[in-house]
């Protein structure tokens, strides 16, 4: 009984080797077959692999070099080479810092200069800037008309105080009535319906 075993057990290990053998046949026509689309595709991604890092490692340096301009300014407001290189690396932080330091020297010249600003939020707010500071009741409205708008309903309410200053209370309480309960202004617009229009 046991020799019979013995062969069994052989029989069972030659078969598994076989087996084996067989798949390891397989694996080297499927690794013949494919091998330079194989090592084609290893290759692409290490060149997408490395330029990305080359990439991130780029956008990073213009960063660091866009602060290190940045400081530059804020220490020295008046150091146009730093200016003209924060201009190049990066023109939405030029425009920011064009805006800030035209806001601080309350300075409507250089806001003009920045109404088509590819900043977004730069272009909205000098538009509302411009319109507040001349009193423009029409620039305020056209301002307030646009879905984008940051400062919407403070131009509404700049446009009511203009408007019962001129003695026009009606179009001031149509306009304050716009103002809905979930901005942070109506209790400011209720309060000047309240003592400003009636």
């Amino acid at each position: 009984m046991s020799l019979k075993n013995d062969i069994e057990m052989v029989k069972d290990e030659l078969n598994s080797e076989e087996k084996f053998f067989e798949k390891a046949v397989i694996t080297e026509k499927f690794v013949k077959k494919y091998k330079n689309l194989m090592i084609g595709s290893a290759v692409a991604l290490v060149l997408v692999v490395g330029g990305s890092v080359a990439y991130d490692m780029n956008k990073q340096s213009k960063i660091d070099a866009a602060n290190a301009a940045l400081s530059l300014l804020q220490k020295d407001s008046k150091d146009s080479t730093s200016l003209a290189q924060l201009k190049v690396l990066s023109p939405n932080l030029h425009d920011v810092w064009l805006y800030s330091k035209a806001m601080a020297d309350k300075d409507v010249t250089a806001l003009a200069q920045l109404q088509n600003s590819k900043a977004l939020i730069v272009s909205d707010l000098v538009a509302y800037e411009l319109a507040q500071n001349k009193k423009d009741i029409a620039a305020l409205n056209s301002y307030a008309m646009k879905q984008s708008s940051i400062y919407k309903d403070l131009a509404q309410v700049q446009s009511a105080v203009i408007l019962i200053n001129s003695g026009k209370v009606q179009q001031a309480h149509d306009k304050l009535s716009t103002i809905t309960e979930s901005s942070s202004l109506y209790r400011v617009a209720k309060a000047l319906l309240h003592y400003g229009v009636k």
